[in-house]
C-alpha cells in the first residue's frame, strides 16, 4: 500500500507541473487513472473456435470461367454389328500440331447401292453459349444374296442442342430423332411357296423422338441434374413413352468428423408405359406400365494404400398391369489395393441392379424381334467379381477379371414359329402380318447364373502403332430353359490402329462362338421339337484413309474383308464383301 500511495504522489506532481506550462484544453479529460495489483499468475487462455457453416457466395470472373473445349472428331460408317469389350484405358498422345475445325461433313457410296451422309455443325456465341447440330444417313438399298425377301435397310439420326453458361450453374437441352428402316427377311429355305413370297409385307420401322434437359451445378449440394422424354413407335402401332429425371447429390458429411470426404447420392425416378396391338399366339392387347425409383448412396475414400467404394442401390418398383411391385436392396461395394506401385493393383467387389427392359432398347439389340412383346424388368440379384490390372511396361497393359451374377428374368432372345403352312398368306381367314412366317423374335425370360472370365491386353508398339484385344468366355446355367439362346459362349476382338501425320488405318477382327435358336415341329402354335446351332464366325473389318491437308481427307471402309456369309441372328445372313468410300471436309464458320 504504501508503494501506491507514494506513485500516487509522483502522479499529482506530473500532472501539476504541465498543468502550469500547457495551454488548457477546451474539452475536461474523462480518462480515470487505476491502480491495478496483479495478485495471481496470468494463464493465458484462446476461447473454443466456432465453424462457421455458411459456406461463403464464389463470385466468378470472366477469366474463372471454365474454358471451352473446341475439337472435331472424324467419322466413318461401321457396318458390324458387334462392339469390342472396353479395354485398359491409355493416355492421350497429342501429336503434331494441327488446326482444329469444329464443324464438319462427310459423304461416301459403296457396294450394295449403299450411301452415306454425315455432318455436325458448331458454333460459339458472344453470351456463353453454343449450339449444335448433327445428323446421320446410312442406308444399303441392294438385297443380300440368297434372300428372297427385301433385305434392305436404311438408318437416319439427327441431334440438335443448346448450351448456356450462367455464373453458378450451365444448362443444356438437346432433341433427338432416330427414323430406322428394316426388313423380316430371315425366311426358311424352302418352306414357301412363291405365291406366299409375293404376299409377305417383310418391312418394318422404328421411329424415335427425345428431348433431354441438363444442369450442371458450379457450387452446389446438387451435382448435376438430368430429365429424359422419350417416344418410339413402329409401323405397327405399337408405342413406348418413357421419362427419367436423374439427379445427382454431393454431401457433406464433416460435420461427423472433419477427416470424412463427401457423400455421393444418386437418385432416379422412371415412368414407362408402352402397347401392343396383340400378342404373337392370339389378338389379345398388351399394356405395360411400371414406375421405378432409385437411390444410390456411395462413399469413396483411401486408406492404408486401399481405394475403397462403400454403396447401396435401393429399389421401389410399382408394375401397375401386372400388380406387381418390388423393394430390394442391392449392395454397390468394390475395393482396390496396389500390389506393386505403377504396376500391379487387385481388385474386388459386388453389386447389385435392378434395370426396366424397354422395346426400343430390345430393338437396337435385335432390330428383328416381333412388335408382340412382354415388357417386364430383369434383377441382378448380384454379380461378385476379382480381378488384376497394371502394365508390365510402359507399352503393355493388362486386365484380367472373372466374376459370377445371378439374374432373375433376364431377357433372351427366340425366334417365332411361323403362322403359314407355307401355301397361304391367311389363317382362319385373317392375313397373317410381315412377321408371323418365323421370320421374327419374341423375347422370352429366365433366371441366369452366368460365370465369366475376361482377358484383356493393349500394347503400343510406338506413337504410330496401337494394338489390343479381349477374349470373354461366359458359361451359362438356365433355370427354366433349354439354352441361353442366341448366346455366345466365346467373344474375341483384336483392334490395330495406325496413325501418321497423313495416314490413318483401324483393323477390327471378331470372332463370336457357336449360338443355339429353336427348331419347331410344325406350324404355330407347336413345341419345340430341336436346336439349331449358329456356327462360329470371324468377321474382318479395315477402315483408312488419307488427310490431304487439315480440311480435306479420303476414307476408305471395307466389312467383312474375308466375304463371311455367316447369321447373326437364324436364318438372317449378313451382307457379304462391302466396301464404302468417301471424302470428309472440315471448316469453320
Amino acid at each position: 500500500m504504501k508503494k501506491g500511495f507514494l506513485i500516487f504522489l509522483i502522479s499529482i506532481g506530473f500532472l501539476s507541473a504541465n498543468a502550469q506550462t500547457e495551454v488548457p484544453v477546451k474539452r475536461k479529460d474523462t480518462v480515470k487513472t487505476e491502480i491495478v495489483e496483479v495478485i495471481t499468475t496470468y494463464n493465458p487462455e484462446i476461447a473454443d473456435a466456432n465453424k462457421i457453416k455458411k459456406n461463403p457466395t464464389l463470385k466468378l470472373l470472366d477469366k474463372s470461367k471454365k474454358k471451352k473445349l473446341e475439337y472435331a472428331i472424324f467419322s466413318a460408317p461401321v457396318a458390324s454389328t458387334f462392339i469390342p469389350k472396353s479395354g485398359v484405358v491409355k493416355g492421350i498422345d497429342v501429336g503434331i500440331k494441327e488446326r482444329i475445325y469444329g464443324n464438319y461433313i462427310a459423304a461416301g457410296f459403296g457396294n450394295y447401292f449403299s450411301p452415306y451422309l454425315e455432318a455436325y455443325i458448331h458454333n460459339h456465341t458472344r453470351y456463353e453459349s453454343e449450339f449444335g447440330l448433327s445428323t446421320k444417313y446410312a442406308a444399303s438399298f441392294n438385297n443380300i444374296d440368297n434372300t428372297v425377301l427385301d433385305s434392305n435397310f436404311s438408318n437416319f439420326s439427327a441431334s440438335l442442342f443448346y448450351k448456356q453458361e450462367e455464373r453458378y450453374f450451365d444448362w443444356k437441352v438437346t432433341l433427338n430423332t432416330e427414323r430406322n428402316n428394316y426388313n423380316w427377311y430371315g425366311l426358311k429355305e424352302n418352306t414357301f411357296t412363291d405365291n406366299v413370297i409375293d404376299n409377305i409385307e417383310e418391312n418394318q420401322t422404328y421411329n424415335y423422338f427425345n428431348v433431354v434437359g441438363e444442369l450442371d451445378f458450379l457450387d452446389s449440394y446438387i451435382d448435376k441434374s438430368e430429365l429424359s422424354i422419350s417416344y418410339f413407335s413402329d409401323e405397327f402401332s405399337s408405342n413406348e413413352f418413357l421419362i427419367n429425371l436423374n439427379t445427382n447429390f454431393d454431401l457433406p458429411i464433416d460435420f461427423i468428423s472433419r477427416n470424412l470426404d463427401n457423400l455421393k447420392v444418386n437418385t432416379s425416378l422412371e415412368f414407362l408405359n408402352g402397347a401392343f396391338e396383340r400378342d404373337y399366339q392370339n389378338q389379345n392387347d398388351i399394356n405395360y406400365s411400371i414406375f421405378t425409383a432409385k437411390i444410390n448412396p456411395e462413399y469413396n475414400t483411401t486408406f492404408s494404400g486401399f481405394a475403397l467404394k462403400l454403396g447401396t442401390k435401393l429399389f421401389a418398383s410399382f408394375d401397375t398391369e401386372n400388380s406387381v411391385n418390388h423393394f430390394l436392396i442391392y449392395p454397390d461395394i468394390k475395393i482396390q489395393k496396389t500390389i506393386i506401385k505403377e504396376q500391379l493393383n487387385v481388385y474386388a467387389g459386388v453389386f447389385g441392379d435392378f434395370k426396366t427392359n424397354t422395346y426400343r432398347n430390345f430393338t437396337t439389340e435385335n432390330p428383328f424381334i416381333s412388335p408382340t412383346q412382354f415388357i417386364t424388368q430383369t434383377a441382378e440379384k448380384y454379380n461378385a467379381f476379382i480381378g488384376f490390372n497394371g502394365v508390365l511396361n510402359k507399352d503393355l497393359s493388362f486386365n484380367i477379371s472373372a466374376n459370377i451374377k445371378e439374374e432373375e428374368d433376364k431377357a433372351l432372345f427366340v425366334r417365332n414359329n411361323s403362322k403359314s403352312n407355307g401355301v397361304t398368306n391367311t389363317v382362319n381367314g385373317t392375313e397373317l402380318r410381315g412377321f408371323e412366317y418365323g421370320n421374327s423374335f419374341s423375347v422370352f425370360y429366365d433366371d441366369v447364373k452366368t460365370t465369366s472370365i475376361l482377358a484383356e491386353l493393349a500394347y503400343d508398339f510406338n506413337k504410330n502403332l496401337e494394338l489390343s484385344t479381349n477374349i470373354q468366355f461366359d458359361n451359362f446355367k438356365m433355370t427354366t430353359l433349354t439354352e441361353a439362346w442366341n448366346l455366345p459362349t466365346v467373344q474375341t476382338t483384336v483392334s490395330a490402329k495406325y496413325t501418321t501425320n497423313k495416314w490413318f488405318a483401324t483393323t477390327n477382327i471378331f470372332y463370336v462362338g457357336e449360338r443355339k435358336d429353336v427348331l419347331y415341329s410344325s406350324v404355330s402354335p407347336s413345341s419345340l421339337s430341336g436346336i439349331q446351332t449358329l456356327s462360329s464366325f470371324v468377321d474382318v473389318n479395315l477402315n483408312g484413309g488419307y488427310h490431304f491437308n487439315d480440311q480435306f481427307s479420303a476414307f476408305l471402309k471395307v466389312n467383312n474383308v474375308l466375304n463371311t456369309n455367316y447369321q447373326r441372328f437364324a436364318n438372317f445372313n449378313v451382307q457379304g464383301f462391302q466396301v464404302l468410300g468417301g471424302i470428309t471436309y472440315k471448316f469453320d464458320f
